[in-house]
């Protein structure tokens, strides 16, 4: 009996520290001598390492969580079965009611959920200069630091910036599970 693979998506904030932390794996794992000095890794020790890279132990435990959160295909507008996985919740706490961002996380993890919460209020297809933007990162924060929301959806790939600085447009993409998991969560509690 053959059984279908099913897709599993897999995204990253940060391709470089992707590279380095695969390359840092690789250098580091026992590898028995052979030809050309090594050997090549299994399909299982390529997941484990893309897995771990991504901040999972593992690749079943980035299968298991997966598992967990919307299905490869569902519909980003479903309602959840539940209020959300912890790491949504506790990232909601940072929101008011209105869903501005009340202060910068200090976990990384938690910082780029708010992000996609931040990203989904950016009007789409459109062109701004670094003022405006501001102005309008500005409307989604409480703690007066637009430039810091700037720069860090830029780095994590939410956001493109010029060479020059004067167009910062939103980069139409899916959010990641958890990521669609707080903008529902957040619009569904927003008074």
């Amino acid at each position: 009996m053959i059984v279908p693979r099913e897709p599993l998506p897999f995204a990253t904030g940060d391709v470089s520290a992707l590279a380095k932390s695969l390359r840092s794996q690789w250098a580091s794992r026992a590898a028995p001598p052979g030809p050309g000095g090594g050997h090549v890794p299994s399909h299982l020790e390529m997941l484990n390492m893309l897995a771990r890279a991504a901040g999972h132990r593992n690749f079943q435990h980035l299968r298991a969580r997966l598992a967990s959160g919307p299905r490869v295909g569902q519909a980003a507008q479903d309602p959840p079965a539940q209020a959300g996985p912890a790491i949504v919740l506790r990232a909601a706490r940072y929101f008011d009611p209105q869903g501005r961002l009340g202060r910068w996380p200090a976990q990384r993890s938690i910082q780029d959920l708010c992000l996609w919460a931040i990203w989904s209020r950016i009007p789409p297809r459109r062109s701004f200069d670094e003022r405006e933007i501001s102005a309008v990162l500005a409307r989604l924060h409480l703690f007066g630091d637009p430039a810091i929301l700037r720069r860090t959806m830029c780095h994590t790939g939410l956001m493109t910036r010029s060479q020059d600085g004067r167009d910062y447009r939103r980069i139409e993409r899916a959010p990641s599970p958890d990521g669609a998991a707080l903008i529902r969560h957040l619009r569904e509690r927003a008074p």
